[in-house]
């Protein structure tokens, strides 16, 4: 097994690059998440519920169509997007009691 310290240097490199942009993806998680409380505020004031299954495949359609755009594979930003839903509905189904 090769360990970090014996990889070559293009593959340390960039595994850099990825860290950093890991963090840059973190960021936007929290900028992502700040938006989720604002619309949760929303959500209260209104009576509407966490889940809205059109705006779930409204937002599926959106970044499949983005990501095809740019050479992205389709079902992984699907599958990310779905898991990124499902997390924020359920946060919000917490919330809204």
């Amino acid at each position: 097994m090769v360990t970090m310290s014996e990889a070559p240097q293009a593959l340390a490199d960039l595994r850099r690059e990825i860290d950093a942009l890991d963090a840059e993806m973190v960021g936007l998680l929290a900028r992502r998440l700040d938006v989720v409380h604002r619309v949760l505020a929303v959500k209260q004031e209104h009576g509407i519920p966490a889940l809205l299954p059109d705006r779930v495949e409204d937002v599926v359609e959106r970044v499949k169509t983005a990501a095809a755009t740019q050479d992205i594979p389709q079902d992984l930003v699907e599958t990310l997007w779905r898991c990124l839903i499902g997390w924020t509905v359920t946060y919000e189904e917490k919330r809204l009691g």
